[in-house]
């Protein structure tokens, strides 16, 4: 059983986590699940042989198991350091508030370049590997218009439509953002490698794999989750009928994100997966670029509510006067209410919902709220 002498620090409980991760038999739900029940993975370390966790299977936990770990975790730690690479835990303030409410958000993020990952804006665009004149085109419609709405890129970095998006938001100077299904020792495809290390200015690389993790088919889904659930929204620009583009729609979709798609021509082999997610209800069209600012609320020109005093209306339980509060300071999107309230998916959309019956709070497109009052 691991101990740890020291008092606690920020590099301790990174090194910690990285150990936490690196044990076979813990994938990101359950190393999430143990952070979040122990409050750090240090805390796992020093307790481990009393705790269960549903669905954790048989763990070895000897002294020469936890031990490889911590070698191979104090590895990661100087690799980061010698590379100037950040990592933020699930469990401090700094992690991304988006993915955060993410039940299968990473325990450890990695990153490199100049990143804020908390920007107020931050839309993902993908798409096919094999993208037509056409998607391109369209692509670079779309990022002109984010552009307008001091958006941040996020995207993963690959041939197609991902480069597309990526070079579009570096030559107009938005933050830029390259998600990839490898450590940060190396760059695929290394076609990108001199665009990444532009992107580093104003944006970068994040992963939540080690250094020495090659990318392997079986982590890129794993990739697209963070994708998904750093952005406020999806916008899929060409898709056969599958391949990864789906995926990061599906996953959007299961964690309330906004999905929309760029409509193609009947027939064609890259519209089909665009023109299904709309056909099955999972996505809605964006007929025009400007078409964004309407679904999300980007329009600059909404009056803004009328503040008065809560105790006017003394008919509001203490978590209704609570997202009342929030709204008020602006915070009008599901996820921040969710986030900065405590309160879960279901309490706050239903406490939303009751607020609506009163008159007080008005719903808008990309799960967004007006105070009436």
């Amino acid at each position: 059983m691991y101990k740890n002498p020291q008092p606690m620090h920020v590099e301790d409980d990174i090194l910690a986590t990285i150990a936490l991760t690196l044990m076979p038999g813990i994938g990101s739900i359950t190393a999430r699940k143990i952070i979040n029940q122990l409050g750090s993975a240090s805390s796992f370390f020093e307790t481990c042989e009393n705790l269960r966790f549903p669905g954790m299977r048989k763990l070895d936990l000897s002294r020469t198991a936890i031990g490889a770990c911590f070698l191979r975790a104090e590895e990661e730690l100087r690799f980061i350091e010698r590379q100037d690479i950040q990592a933020v835990i699930v469990s401090h303030n700094n992690y991304p508030q988006r993915l955060k409410n993410c039940e299968d958000a990473p325990a450890i993020l990695y990153s490199r370049g100049n990143i804020n990952l908390n920007a107020s804006r931050m839309i993902a665009v993908v798409g096919t590997r094999k993208s037509t004149p056409y998607g391109e085109r369209c692509c670079e419609e779309v990022l002109t218009e984010l552009h307008k709405h001091d958006c941040s890129l996020i995207s993963g970095l690959a041939y197609g439509i991902d480069s597309i998006a990526h070079r579009a938001a570096q030559n107009l100077g938005m933050q830029n953002i390259g998600v990839v299904a490898h450590g940060l020792d190396r760059l695929y495809p290394s076609a990108n490698k001199s665009l990444a290390k532009k992107m580093e200015e104003r944006g970068g690389i994040v992963t939540d794999f080690p250094s020495l993790t090659r990318p392997d088919r079986e982590n890129f889904p794993k990739r697209n989750r963070i994708v998904a659930g750093l952005a406020d929204a999806v916008i899929v620009i060409e898709a056969s009928e599958s391949g990864g583009a789906l995926i990061t729609a599906d996953i959007a979709n299961s964690y309330n994100r906004d999905v929309f798609v760029v409509p193609g021509s009947w027939g064609q082999p890259f519209s089909v997966g665009c023109n299904n997610l709309v056909k099955r209800n999972k996505a809605a069209v964006l007929a025009h670029p400007s078409d964004l600012s309407w679904y999300l609320n980007w329009d600059e020109n909404l009056p803004q509510p009328i503040v008065v005093q809560t105790q006017l209306f003394p008919e509001l339980s203490p978590d209704e006067e609570s997202l009342i509060h929030l709204l008020k300071t602006q915070k009008n999107d599901l996820d921040s209410l969710m986030f900065l309230s405590g309160f879960t998916v279901s309490k706050t959309s239903a406490l939303l919902l009751g607020l609506e019956f009163k008159g007080l709070v008005k719903s808008l497109p990309g799960q967004r709220y007006q105070l009436l009052i």
